[in-house]
């Protein structure tokens, strides 16, 4: 609340309570820093299961009208000596749809060789093809280049953009929760076996996005508050202190995002559905990452570099 001394003093803002974010920090990094850890050694492990997208290959997604199981199409398409098959459930299991992958052929033609097999086991109204695609090698080699480029830049102009637009201790706060983003919603995407493709690339770039708007807002505040609160007010009170001005804002658009994507997760198909789980996670840690990791990497940063940020306000030094 605003104090005056006398008539002739100058309005001097003091904090307000509030969560004590920052002093719980290293607590939250701790966590962080677990799941980062397993979640980088469950990518190095098993690695991004990279779909036809960006390793070449045939997708075809089969439904069928009577219950079947994964093991008895693998066998039957195993039986045409095609190499190494995968056979996924695809979507809902009322559904009774399953998504197959395997490697293309030269001078065969692998789709209807399969639809062949399936039609003398089950009948011509026994199934039904419901998607093709088909990616040379050397075409899924490229999309992977110019997929994983496209996030490096992106993360470098983001890096520029904030330095810009605010200094740069502000900026590695904020590729840090980037990273931590990605890094996090993509070891959950491993453990659960999903697939990496196109779609889940855009996800990527769409959790990039997300995340540095909700750090902006943050840091917008901590730069208002750093012209306007006294010198005196140590930073870690001043940054917790803009945190929880902003929680409110961050909580609304964090729940409005994740029931969004809840709501595809359960009813937008199989098409949508890893995208909706990506996103998901992402909204989680995303928003979690603005307030326990940028935020004190900042402050971490100003401690390192004082006097490097910009200047505080009323009763400047």
């Amino acid at each position: 609340m605003a104090q005056k001394t006398n008539n002739n003093a100058p309005v001097v803002m003091t904090e307000k309570r509030g969560f004590p974010f920052m002093k719980l920090k290293w607590q939250f990094i701790s966590i962080s820093l677990v799941l980062g850890a397993l979640s980088l050694y469950f990518m190095i492990e098993r690695g991004l299961n990279l779909g036809v997208d960006f390793k070449g290959g045939i997708k075809l997604v089969y439904q069928f009208k009577q219950p079947t199981s994964d093991g008895k199409i693998r066998s039957l398409i195993e039986s045409l000596g095609v190499g190494d098959v995968q056979v996924v459930r695809f979507g809902d299991e009322s559904d009774n749809s399953f998504l197959i992958k395997i490697k293309q052929q030269e001078e065969r033609d692998i789709v209807k060789e399969i639809t062949g097999k399936l039609t003398g086991e089950l009948g011509a109204d026994g199934f039904t093809l419901l998607s093709e695609e088909s990616v040379g090698a050397k075409v899924g080699a490229d999309l992977r280049k110019r997929g994983f480029f496209a996030m490096g830049l992106t993360w470098l102009l983001m890096l520029v953009y904030i330095g810009w637009r605010f200094d740069f201790l502000f900026a590695p706060g904020a590729i840090v929760a980037l990273l931590h983003d990605v890094i996090i919603s993509l070891g959950f995407f491993v453990f659960f076996g999903k697939e990496f493709n196109l779609p889940i690339l855009a996800a990527v770039l769409t959790l990039i996005g997300y995340s540095v708007n909700d750090t902006v807002i943050i840091f917008d505040r901590i730069r208002e508050n750093l012209k306007k609160l006294p010198s005196s007010l140590p930073l870690a009170d001043l940054i917790n202190q803009s945190v929880n001005e902003t929680l409110s804002r961050t909580i609304i658009t964090s729940l409005t995002v994740l029931f969004a994507m809840i709501v595809l997760f359960l009813f937008g198909g199989g098409v949508i559905h890893d995208f909706a789980f990506f996103m998901i996670v992402g909204a989680i840690v995303g928003s979690y990452s603005t307030i326990f990791i940028a935020s004190p990497v900042y402050l971490a940063f100003n401690r390192f570099f004082p006097h490097r940020g910009l200047v505080r306000g009323i009763g400047k030094r």
